[in-house]
């Protein structure tokens, strides 16, 4: 695993149990994300992605973390095995970090996210779908605003969070994800978009405790591999009670199970 040192920009690599405690970014892509090349060649100052990645870096410094994880920058995505094994061990990284911060960069500083009109509720961020993994996987999320104003956490916005994610709020008060049949487990994805077809299944890996081997190109077969991975793993039929169709992006709402 290769993190991030927050006070000197710089591209550390662990392995096994040496990982030290570390910070996770959870964000929505923008223009110019600070990358992988950016930092090991030093532009990273020179993107426009540069902001958010100090303030995380400020965070996790005032919270006294030394590492934080960030996927434009923690991945070198020129390297396939790489991309590979991020994304199938993306949910657990998210798992054992000690603290998440979900930075909203469309939600206004200072606002009451509770009101009807918040832009906290609009925010794109709940729309995406790998930041679902990213919601529920850590233990401890808090959010940001875009000028990285604290808005609260998880746990003291949790009856909000529900409302906008429909996600059960027993799941936030057991971390169980077995007590959920897998109709339930994509109901959460309903509504959620990824940029590219494929990512509506290699997202929702961690939810479902399966392993793949990405083939970006393979389109919708993607959720098909998924479905058939999770039916050899488990006898719960209720994956088909909840039609892919209604999940993830347009692309995705196609019927993934027409041969």
């Amino acid at each position: 695993m290769r993190l991030l040192r927050t006070d000197k920009l710089k591209l550390v690599e662990f392995q096994g149990q040496d990982i030290p405690p570390y910070a996770i970014l959870s964000h929505t892509w923008g223009e110019e994300e600070v990358t992988f090349e950016d930092v090991l060649l030093g532009h990273a100052k020179s993107r426009k992605g540069y902001q958010k990645v100090a303030g995380a870096c400020s965070q996790a410094i005032r919270d006294g973390f030394e590492y934080i994880w960030i996927d434009t920058c923690c991945i070198d995505k020129s390297s396939s095995a790489e991309l590979s094994e991020a994304i199938n061990s993306m949910f657990r990284w998210y798992g054992d970090a000690e603290v998440c911060y979900a930075f909203l960069s469309d939600v206004e500083d200072d606002e009451d996210p509770w009101t009807w009109s918040s832009t906290f509720r609009t925010s794109r961020w709940f729309t995406r779908g790998w930041t679902l993994q990213e919601l529920i996987a850590p233990g401890v999320v808090y959010f940001y605003s875009a000028g990285w104003k604290e808005i609260g956490s998880r746990d003291t916005l949790l009856n909000l969070i529900v409302s906008i994610t429909k996600i059960s709020p027993d799941y936030f008060e057991t971390g169980d994800l077995s007590q959920f049949s897998a109709a339930q487990k994509m109901s959460w994805a309903a509504n959620r978009e990824t940029t590219r077809p494929e990512d509506n299944a290699y997202c929702l890996l961690g939810l479902f405790d399966i392993n793949l081997p990405l083939l970006y190109g393979e389109g919708g077969r993607a959720f098909q591999r998924l479905q058939e991975e999770i039916l050899l793993q488990t006898e719960d039929d209720s994956l088909f009670a909840h039609n892919h169709q209604d999940c993830c992006s347009p692309a995705g709402r196609r019927n993934q199970l027409r041969r």
